[in-house]
């Protein structure tokens, strides 16, 4: 019986590359995509192989319902279904909204929202005929809190956060489950920006006063996506620290 099969969205990186490493770990078929950077997805799928051939390496942009549905049409081919959709692509824009252009928050509401609308679209099919799924959406705690200057960044996560809780209650009877980690301050890429007088003050206001580490994001994923969180849908779990 075949293992499994992932697609993790955004996965070049970061968090999604964090995620794609734990269940390629743990021998699941995994479809690894970006839009971007290529060459570092697969060089990290070419560090994998030797111990698990089932890896995909797909370059597309899933903020394109088209694009997406060529991807999906390869893992298809590949593994013949999909049975855990991570969305973790995502981008963000730091500054005043009245500084940002119409074309900037459209980027960012494509890329973190049609990405999802997108793939969750995509592999519902599939799901309820099997009568068993799991969907995870990557979030953040500003789509809860807010964030000034990061408006439209924590507007589009907010809407991922009520997505992800209208889908898992129109899913539960399909036997679906549909979940969300919502971040909270990572050491990613995205907060590479900060100077380290900016992240010891940000980690100051963190309980556990340290940044999360994309394993950690990782780890949670996993657990979400088992059978020993069978009974866990429709959830926004919170992973920061204790900052919320």
């Amino acid at each position: 019986m075949a293992a499994p099969a992932v697609l993790v969205t955004g996965s070049s990186r970061g968090i999604g590359l964090a995620i794609a490493r734990r269940f390629a770990r743990a021998n699941y078929q995994v479809a690894f995509n970006c839009l971007r950077r290529q060459p570092e997805m697969h060089k990290a799928i070419d560090s994998l192989r030797k111990d698990n051939p089932h890896l995909l390496g797909a370059a597309a942009d899933v903020s394109d319902y088209e694009r997406a549905a060529d991807l999906f049409a390869q893992i298809h081919q590949t593994f013949g279904g999909l049975d855990i959709l991570v969305n973790n692509a995502g981008a963000e824009y730091f500054g005043l909204f009245q500084d940002m252009r119409p074309l900037d928050w459209e980027n960012i509401v494509r890329t973190n929202l049609f990405s999802v609308f997108n793939c969750c679209r995509l592999a519902i099919p599939d799901m309820v005929a099997r009568k068993k799924g799991v969907i995870l959406n990557i979030s953040s705690v500003w789509g809860t809190a807010g964030a000034s200057c990061e408006a439209v960044y924590a507007a589009s996560k907010g809407a991922v956060n009520a997505f992800t809780k209208s889908l898992a209650k129109e899913l539960g009877p399909s036997g679906v489950r549909v979940n969300a980690i919502a971040c909270g301050v990572m050491e990613t890429d995205m907060n590479a920006r900060l100077t380290p007088e900016e992240k010891e003050a940000a980690a100051e206001n963190v309980p556990l006063a340290r940044f999360g580490m994309p394993e950690e994001a990782a780890d949670l994923a996993f657990y979400l996506a088992s059978d020993q969180a069978s009974y866990l849908t429709g959830q926004v779990v919170n992973l920061d620290g204790g900052w919320m």
